[in-house]
């Protein structure tokens, strides 16, 4: 039996682009929301408390927008793929050490991954004005939070 496909209302060329913006996008968000786990689970120092609550601040809003993204591509007819062994081959954010990680370290990362996530976002939102103005938006959306996560991780180093 032939598994059933979704239909979009968008032109083939529209929705390829835009599948693969989020896709890409749906990569990044769950990836994100591993990592923040990870440093939630195993930082260490003298801000562990405020950190550790941050932290899965960012682990919401990821998931979050990872749910968001998606079904908007499963809604233009794009099987979104959020398996593990995808994630893990396809993205593009730095990784934790293992073990206990000085809260310091774990500043720097959230900086360095939420800085590549939100560049890629806001190549996501160019490609994406003319084929989906709806995904832009979503993605303009979700750039002005990830920015905002990134500005409060920044503020902790100075």
């Amino acid at each position: 039996m032939t598994a059933p496909t979704i239909q979009s209302t968008l032109p083939e060329a529209s929705r390829q682009i835009t599948g693969e913006a989020l896709q890409g996008a749906l990569v990044d968000l769950l990836d994100l929301s591993l990592l923040a786990k990870q440093a939630h689970w195993t930082i260490v120092g003298p801000r562990f408390r405020s950190l550790h609550l941050q932290l899965d601040e960012i682990v919401d809003t990821a998931r979050a927008y990872a749910d968001t993204v998606a079904e908007r591509a499963s809604a233009i007819g794009v099987a979104p793929d959020g398996r593990a062994a995808t994630v893990a081959r396809t993205t593009e954010l730095p990784q934790p050490a293992s073990g206990w990680t000085a809260d310091d370290d774990v500043v720097s990362l959230l900086v360095e991954a939420l800085g590549g996530a939100i560049l890629r976002m806001r190549e996501r939102i160019e490609a994406t004005d003319r084929p989906d103005p709806v995904t832009q938006d979503i993605f303009i959306g979700m750039t002005a939070e990830l920015e905002k996560q990134r500005w409060m991780f920044q503020a902790e180093n100075h």
